[in-house]
């Protein structure tokens, strides 16, 4: 694998794995962590090559599908001053589930790649 992969692998490792540890006071605190739980892991799962592309590409996709449906009908910005606390709470969690989908579907296409 390439090293510059490898490094990326294990950056999102821990940016994944610092987001789970952050959500522990999130109403629903276990799914998110479970969320980005399974993301870590296969991020280092990827890094260390011993993933197949298909388990990145099902779960990239999931995590589309979650955003489409999380996504706030009126996103008002990241920030609690910007509007009202529950759109902007559901416009945080869509584009953590973008930033998911996004890095295993580039992780899931790297791997298909050198196979």
């Amino acid at each position: 694998m390439n090293l510059l992969f490898k490094i990326i692998g294990y950056v999102f490792t821990v940016l994944f794995a610092v987001g789970a540890v952050l959500q522990y006071n999130d109403p629903d605190s276990l799914h998110w962590i479970i969320i980005y739980g399974v993301a870590a892991l296969v991020s280092l799962l990827f890094a260390l090559n011993k993933i197949r592309y298909i388990i990145p590409l099902v779960l990239g996709i999931l995590a589309f599908i979650g955003f489409v449906y999380l996504y706030p009908a009126d996103f008002q910005g990241f920030d609690l001053n910007d509007g009202d606390i529950k759109t902007v709470e559901l416009g945080r969690e869509a584009f953590g589930l973008l930033i998911i989908s996004i890095v295993l579907l580039i992780f899931a296409f790297r791997i298909k790649r050198k196979l």
